[in-house]
């Protein structure tokens, strides 16, 4: 599937395209690629030696991300065949943001093809002045926007939310989240009389399910067997899964039954630790180590734990544990960063490293990965509003989060 999307003169391209596993995996091998284009913005690259675009930054990673986050969970299930998304920004006016425009465009693309999901869903950007919302505010409507929020949904629902606020109460997230909903629901009729125009009848894929009596025999084991262990001492050991389903793979994966495979005793084992979690919950008020819903596990904090940093502090909450490393600098040494939307400065900056050592594992290392990009995005986004403005505090600002466990 294939849509070329324009709101004011932006333009974006949105391509979906699916292809059979070559070999078989145990997740849904879903990429989304956003690609800016320097000619978008009638850019020529500063550098004096490479004038192509080269990796992506790290504005497009997160819209990348955020349109991942919005398609994902509208695929079904049991579909395991590779999906690509690639989409591409022909044209940008400086008013009208791209990602609003590719996140409508992948929607339409992927609503059209032959590829299985349950959508359409619709992308909204809501600002608010003036104790008004605005829907998909310019880019000079931003500047004056105390919220930014980010929603992508289906008719009835909420898919995905980003947002950031200069210290919103609730009930305006909740109004702005309603809202958001309301005027989706265009944009999902429009994207629906395109499909009846010109979509394709979706693919035929064999679901990845086992016999219903075998199934029935695993679930009956696992209520019988597993779950009164489960609910007695599952907390109190990591590996109680993985040794769990060895057992179970064990029991059940023989000759006779030749179409079981790890992943369907492990969706189904899932599936019943979910249902029981998930009543604890909602019913029961009890979360799997005895907290209520609203109550946080103990953290602790320690600060100056460095000698010759400018800030430094270690935050623990169970057995995860992150340093924090803040750098002051004068205002020269602020990130500059070139785009298709022209040239601009950052003064505070949130880098965030998530290295193997903190899972325990092993890993080649490389530039910083989606994830940590995001992550340290979302840091920027909680602090960012409450730094103070560059004529109270003419500094330059890094911090640096690194994961220890």
């Amino acid at each position: 599937g294939s849509v070329l999307a324009q709101y004011g003169e932006t333009v974006v391209l949105a391509t979906a395209v699916s292809q059979p596993l070559s070999s078989k995996i145990d997740y849904f091998p879903l990429s989304v690629d956003y690609e800016e284009k320097l000619y978008a913005g009638g850019k020529i690259s500063t550098s004096r030696f490479i004038k192509r675009e080269n990796r992506p930054t790290e504005e497009a990673v997160l819209t990348s991300r955020l349109i991942d986050r919005s398609i994902r969970p509208l695929f079904p299930k049991d579909y395991l065949a590779e999906v690509q998304v690639i989409i591409t920004v022909l044209s940008v006016d400086q008013q009208n943001d791209p990602d609003i425009v590719s996140l409508v465009a992948t929607s339409a693309a992927l609503a059209i093809s032959d590829i299985p999901w349950n959508g359409p869903l619709a992308g909204i950007r809501v600002g608010k002045q003036n104790g008004i919302f605005i829907l998909n505010p310019t880019e000079e409507e931003k500047k004056l926007s105390n919220l930014d929020l980010v929603i992508a949904s289906n008719e009835k629902e909420v898919v995905m939310v980003e947002a950031e606020g200069s210290e919103i109460i609730e009930d305006v997230i909740v109004e702005g989240l309603k809202f958001a909903v309301e005027q989706g629901k265009i944009v999902i009729d429009k994207i629906n009389e395109l499909v009846k125009e010109v979509g394709k009848p979706k693919q035929n894929y064999e679901p990845n399910k086992t016999d219903p009596k075998t199934q029935e025999k695993i679930y009956n084991y696992i209520e019988k067997n597993v779950m009164k262990d489960f609910k007695t001492q599952a907390f109190q050991d990591e590996g109680w899964f993985t040794d769990t389903l060895q057992k179970l793979e064990e029991e059940f994966i023989t000759e006779e039954i030749n179409d079981l495979s790890p992943k369907i005793i492990a969706d189904l084992l899932d599936e019943e630790v979910s249902q029981y979690l998930r009543s604890q919950i909602l019913v029961e008020k009890k979360r799997p180590d005895g907290r209520s819903p609203d109550e946080i596990r103990e953290i602790s904090t320690k600060v100056e734990v460095l000698p010759r940093t400018h800030g430094s502090a270690i935050f623990q909450r169970g057995d995860t544990q992150v340093l924090s490393i803040a750098t002051l600098a004068s205002p020269a040494l602020e990130q500059l960063i070139e785009g298709m939307e022209g040239e601009e400065t950052k003064r505070y900056m949130h880098h965030y490293n998530f290295p193997p050592f903190s899972v325990g594992e092993v890993r080649r290392r490389g530039a910083p990965g989606r994830r940590e990009i995001g992550h340290g995005a979302l840091a920027e986004k909680a602090i960012s509003p409450i730094i103070p403005s560059g004529d109270e505090f003419p500094y330059t600002i890094r911090v640096v989060s690194e994961v220890l466990s």
